[in-house]
């Protein structure tokens, strides 16, 4: 049986079109307004939910300036720990009028908590659903934690090896998830596509049996619609506004445009994907009559024998298929036949 779980009423597996969440992430850049239009946006474009990350600095790192804490290279690199997620977090009391908003807009949304206290938050809130990013795939207290809920969950995979991943799983199913699935992840920021190796996901699938997706960091859409034809149920990808904003997670996530692509893509890809059919499609009715087919290329007198002087395979198809004509050779005409007449048995003796 094939998985499958359910957000807010939506079924999400492979025999589902793709589950595309936008994930807002930092990317409101402190304004609560710009918060709300990227929620009415990822609606407008297609996304059947939208993801916001709830923490605080103080709830996910230290204040120090040990050498630990400091971030070394790449696009937040000069920073603390601190720093960054001082500037990245969402402000709690943003989290109940976007909730609110989202609903509003007939958009589903729900959140990665990264303590305890943010749970308890989003379960104020009504969330249908919980996200635990790749960075937290290894704590398995707090999975416990979000298993407690009941709801269902989705577990980020960058950085996990197969063990990791599998502890994650345990965790969740000791913890009380009933409806989990899993992400095949890279957590580079942006992560190239080469690194993706995208047939880890059936690996992924048969290992485990449960609903699998795909954390989608690469710069456009390509290793994403890839993902569907090997299984991927969802699809999660940054999203901005504006991807020069200037924001810590700007510069790698996907446009309104591009956003639309997606989930059209996705959707046609997982659509061309279909069963196992080697029958005639509804497409192709009007072009039977194009195949080949046997045909009379010389008048034929009665009584005159079939050859391949006067019978070629030709187009359109109104006469034999070709594979009669070794058994045709050298019967002969019951009547007259004209050129350019389809040939069939009941011209032969």
């Amino acid at each position: 049986m094939k998985p499958v779980i359910s957000v807010a009423g939506r079924k999400i597996g492979v025999d589902y079109p793709p589950y595309v969440i936008a994930e807002l992430s930092a990317n409101h850049n402190g304004v609560f307004e710009t918060a709300r239009n990227i929620i009415e946006s990822a609606k407008k474009n297609g996304a059947d939910a939208v993801k916001l990350q709830t923490y605080t600095a103080d709830t996910i790192t230290l204040n120090s300036s040990a050498p630990e804490f400091q971030i070394k290279g790449g696009l937040w690199g000069g920073k603390s720990l601190y720093e960054l997620y001082l500037e990245a977090q969402m402000p709690w009391e943003w989290h109940a009028p976007l909730f609110e908003y989202a609903k509003k807009l007939d958009i589903t949304i729900f959140s990665s908590p990264f303590d305890n206290t943010a749970v308890d938050l989003l379960e104020t809130l009504g969330a249908p659903a919980y996200k635990i990013a790749s960075f937290e795939a290894v704590d398995l207290p707090l999975i416990k934690y979000v298993a407690s809920t009941g709801k269902p969950m989705i577990i980020s995979t960058g950085m996990a090896d197969a063990e990791e991943i599998a502890e994650a799983i345990e965790a969740a199913h000791d913890g009380g998830c009933k409806e989990l699935a899993i992400l095949h992840c890279v957590s580079g920021y942006p992560a190239p596509a080469y690194d993706y190796n995208l047939r880890t996901i059936p690996d992924m699938i048969q290992r485990h049996g449960l609903v699998t997706g795909l954390s989608d960091h690469t710069l456009d859409n390509t290793t994403a619609i890839t993902s569907v034809a090997l299984g991927a149920s969802i699809i999660e990808k940054h999203f901005t506004l504006d991807r020069s904003g200037g924001g810590p997670d700007d510069s790698f996530s996907l446009e309104p445009s591009e956003l639309m692509a997606l989930c059209r893509d996705s959707k046609t890809a997982w659509a061309a994907l279909g069963k196992i059919d080697y029958g005639r499609k509804s497409s192709e009715q009007g072009n039977v009559q194009f195949r080949r087919s046997l045909y009379v290329v010389e008048d034929i007198a009665k009584g005159e024998a079939i050859t391949l002087r006067n019978v070629r395979s030709v187009r359109p198809g109104y006469g034999l298929a070709p594979k009669h004509l070794e058994g045709v050779l050298g019967k002969v005409a019951s009547v007259d036949i004209k050129r350019n007449t389809p040939l069939s048995y009941d011209l032969l003796k």
